[in-house]
């Protein structure tokens, strides 16, 4: 059974962000939580990339509020995320097609003995990550460049999982992918939370969001606009929410016919 953390890892509280002119995020609220799935949904320019990126670290936020475990905590830059233990894995994958796929998993983070690369334990440790995870790929020495698209996916996730995050953040994952591959992202996505990571999935695809999110948070215009249980709401309510169908023309002569004062009968 995957228990989820009665705290928050991760809240954002009362998050705006200003570019110039340009009011991107207000008053975002957000809670993720240990051993649980938050698929971030929203039309284009509805300010998910623009969120992701201030947890990331890439983006200071400008007003609000960032508590890690229960605690304020400023995220000013990249590295401030991922010493809290947030992991992004972002739509460009930013893999090195002429590296192996141990070369890649440890990029940046390279183990060493004597000042030397030590490649037989990267290997293992490349091994035995993969295997958790139950990814299977050829061979964990063949350039990243020879693996399908899907593989390539499950590797730019495992690499976030080396550092062992806490939350992990996944932009589009299955976007551009085949039947197949998108199966097998989406199988990482639920052993991530049975790992009791934190999981906050961004996606145009409510196939793949029931699939596998536990909360749905849907932000319009730089604003929430609900968050709704996965098993209680329908893809109708969800998608309503992602359009703002629920304010129409129609809804608000309702409104108004309901409130305006009855005619005395004659």
């Amino acid at each position: 059974m995957i228990h989820v953390s009665a705290t928050p890892v991760l809240a954002l509280r009362g998050v705006s962000k200003r570019f110039g002119a340009v009011q991107a995020l207000t008053d975002v609220d957000l809670e993720i939580h240990t051993g649980e799935v938050v698929a971030l949904v929203g039309d284009n320019g509805a300010g998910k990339s623009t969120l992701v990126k201030t947890i990331s670290g890439v983006h200071p936020i400008d007003d609000g509020t960032i508590e890690w475990e229960g605690r304020s905590v400023r995220i000013g830059r990249p590295h401030d995320a991922q010493n809290l233990g947030v992991a992004t894995v972002y739509q460009d994958l930013a893999l090195c097609d002429n590296l192996d796929v141990v070369a890649n998993l440890f990029l940046g983070s390279e183990l060493k003995s004597a000042s030397v690369l030590d490649e037989i334990k990267m290997e293992k440790r490349a091994r035995e990550l993969l295997d958790t995870l139950s990814i299977r790929i050829p061979s964990v020495r063949i350039p990243v460049a020879a693996l399908s698209g899907g593989q390539r996916q499950v590797v730019a996730i495992a690499r976030a999982l080396v550092g062992d995050p806490k939350v992990v953040i996944l932009d589009e994952p299955t976007a551009a992918l085949g039947v197949e591959q998108t199966a097998q992202v989406l199988d990482l996505v639920e052993r991530l939370r049975e790992r009791g990571h934190g999981v906050i999935l961004i996606s145009h695809n409510m196939a793949d969001v029931k699939a596998v999110a536990d909360k749905v948070a849907v932000l319009r215009l730089g604003r929430n606009n609900g968050t709704f249980s996965v098993a209680d709401t329908s893809n109708e309510e969800i998608i309503a929410a992602i359009t703002g169908a629920t304010d129409n023309a129609v809804t608000r002569r309702k409104a108004r016919t309901a409130t305006a004062p009855k005619e005395d009968a004659k």
